[in-house]
């Protein structure tokens, strides 16, 4: 099973950016996805972000997480 994180980009440096989630901010590869600018959320996955997510996205992933 894969699990992907949502956090929003924070910071871009090259091909790489800081995210936060919910206050633990980590370096993350952007690189596979176009178009990102700081403010945008995204789903990372071991490191990569993966997806861009829009905010309603973002509470939908919130609420199953805090299930667990």
């Amino acid at each position: 099973m894969c699990l992907g994180v949502p956090g929003k980009v924070i910071k871009i440096i090259g091909d790489e950016g800081i995210v936060d989630f919910g206050g633990v901010k980590r370096r993350v590869v952007l690189a596979l996805l176009k178009d990102l600018k700081e403010g945008d959320y995204v789903v990372v996955h071991a490191g990569f972000a993966i997806e861009k997510i829009n905010m309603q996205e973002v509470r939908k992933l919130k609420e199953i997480l805090e299930k667990f």
